[in-house]
């Protein structure tokens, strides 16, 4: 298991540019706005040969309207709980701030070791200023810029000297991705916090609550992958905030970079436009699908009558593509959820199938011979020779024929179609290929 360093710190210090420096990324969203990182944000940082684990945590407040408030009070006291280090980020050009003086008084009873990090340093002269941190009885402050990266080096050497001493063996990075994806307030935190057993993830009414793609590890129960929260996709003349508009593309981006995508439906509003159109965002990028009806415990008069009528719907209004898995459940009662988890693991594994040329050819041949492609312009089409193409993320086939410009569309539907009915691909796009032989 990886060390973990915790960023922590009053609202708008440069905590999320911190974050970015440490990945190399810009998973977590900068913005002059104070509190915009709500949730706990997970990214890996190597340094000299080790790497270890960064959380980027919500700013710490006190005696604010922000009904967020008290749920980034316990995101960044869970944060210091998982860490091994604790970097404590000050601003040089404020000053000590009462804020920071609360912070520093809950930081200094704790057993983890702090390092006190003088943030926005970014001329030699600013260095001066940083003396009056030496206040808040934690040491030398060490400062740098996050912004220009000025420091970071002896900053990183530092927390390296701090790290216990027995952990330093590298993560494993391949592993299945399963991303939660879906239009605002569909459950998605919930059902990720219903999986991990904790509240890692804010869960409010409002939506728009989760802003960041939020990566958590699971390997409990015999699974092993990342779970990945995202924020709600909304409609583009619906987005109004800046910060929407970067969380509605990190969604996007996650759903690029997943393998399997957790669709959430809400059972209360049923299928609606925007579903559809993630839907077909997920198609676009060629990835599996389990299709989750969340909010089930809501619905009333739920009977198998009432579940079979909204499948219907939605596999009709989500085709052609309608070899999918869908699951009823509710993330507030638990109800099927470790099923979603069964099943996506199911679809994953379906993703991966590899079929035997020999096989293949067994099957399909014959078939095709019974039911060939129509003739186009007098001429007859004849396939001799299928295979599936090795080592490719989405399952491909390609079928040699001697007029491959002569079969269209829906003969390329029908061969997937028996393809499907002979092996477990659901949930999982498939790739028809026809070639001249």
């Amino acid at each position: 298991m990886s060390n973990i360093v915790a960023i922590v710190g009053r609202p708008n210090v440069g905590k999320s540019t911190l974050f970015n420096r440490l990945t190399q990324t810009r998973h977590a969203i900068v913005s002059d706005e104070a509190g915009t990182t709500r949730d706990r944000q997970y990214g890996k940082c190597e340094w000299t040969g080790h790497e270890f684990s960064v959380i980027d945590t919500g700013g710490w407040v006190v005696n604010s309207d922000d009904i967020f408030e008290e749920e980034i009070r316990k995101q960044v006291a869970l944060a210091t709980d998982e860490a091994d280090v604790i970097l404590f980020l000050v601003d040089v050009e404020n000053g000590v701030t009462d804020l920071d003086e609360q912070v520093a008084d809950i930081l200094r009873r704790s057993p983890k070791p702090v390092l006190l990090v003088a943030n926005k340093t970014d001329h030699n002269d600013q260095i001066y200023q940083s003396a009056e941190f030496y206040s808040l009885g934690l040491g030398d402050p060490f400062c740098i810029s996050a912004m220009t990266g000025s420091g970071t080096g002896d900053l990183l050497d530092e927390v390296l000297k701090r790290f216990p001493k027995e952990n330093r063996e590298m993560p494993e990075e391949n592993i299945p991705r399963f991303a939660v994806v879906g239009r605002p307030n569909t459950g998605k935190s919930s059902l990720v916090n219903a999986f991990i057993g904790e509240d890692r993830h804010i869960v409010t009414d409002i939506a728009g609550t989760t802003r960041d793609s939020i990566y958590t590890r699971y390997d409990k129960f015999g699974f092993d992958f990342y779970l990945v929260d995202t924020a709600g996709i909304r409609r583009k003349n619906k987005v109004t905030e800046d910060l929407e508009f970067y969380s509605v593309m990190r969604s996007i981006r996650s759903i690029e970079n997943s393998d399997v995508c957790i669709l959430m439906i809400d059972a209360t509003r049923g299928i609606e436009a925007q579903d559809l159109n993630i839907f077909q965002i997920i198609q676009r990028n060629q990835k599996s699908l389990v299709v989750v009806v969340n909010k089930w415990d809501l619905v009333p008069d739920k009977d198998t009558k009432v579940m079979k009528t909204m499948e219907d719907a939605i596999r009709t209004r989500m085709a052609p593509f309608t070899d999918f898995p869908i699951i009823f459940a509710s993330a507030l009662t638990k109800q099927r959820i470790f099923r979603v988890l069964e099943t996506a693991k199911d679809v994953f594994e379906n993703r991966c199938r590899r079929v035997s040329t020999a096989r293949l050819n067994e099957e399909m041949l014959p078939l095709i011979e019974a039911y060939p492609p129509p003739s186009m312009k007098g001429k007859y089409i004849k396939i001799k020779y299928c295979m599936q193409i090795p080592d490719v993320r989405v399952p491909s086939f390609v079928f040699y024929a001697n007029l491959p410009q002569y079969v269209k569309e829906p003969y390329r539907r029908f061969l997937e179609n028996k393809i499907r009915e002979r092996w477990d691909f659901q949930g999982c796009p498939i790739n028809v290929f026809i070639r001249q032989k």
